[in-house]
């Protein structure tokens, strides 16, 4: 995700797998193109072994609520509690600062 001037807000999704992932990759490449078409939308990043780590990152707390309600993530939500997680747990945090290093100079902050 490139810079964003803060402040603004990340979503942490950590979820721990079950053994079934049937369907999985699909839905949740589908789920990172829906969030993209959403307003208010400005970036996510994601990381897996034995969890699941998204970070979505939005301008405001009312565009994460009409993510929260969107028709097929509320879909994907359903299948992740009955076949995908065995457990999750969602934070809100307010970005306040955001800065970074680039070791090939393009710092931002």
């Amino acid at each position: 995700m490139s810079a964003v001037q803060s402040p603004y807000y990340a979503v942490i999704f950590t979820a721990y797998p079950s053994s079934d992932n049937h369907g999985y990759s699909e839905m949740s490449a589908e789920m990172r193109q829906a969030a993209a078409d959403m307003p208010g939308f400005l970036g996510i990043e994601s990381a897996a072994e034995e969890s699941h780590i998204t970070i979505s990152y939005w301008r405001d707390l009312a565009d994460i609520k009409k993510w929260k309600e969107h028709l097929r993530h509320r879909e994907a939500q359903k299948l992740g509690r009955e076949k995908w997680y065995n457990s999750y747990r969602i934070r809100i945090a307010k970005v306040e600062r955001d800065y970074e290093f680039d070791k090939c100079g393009n710092a931002a902050n």
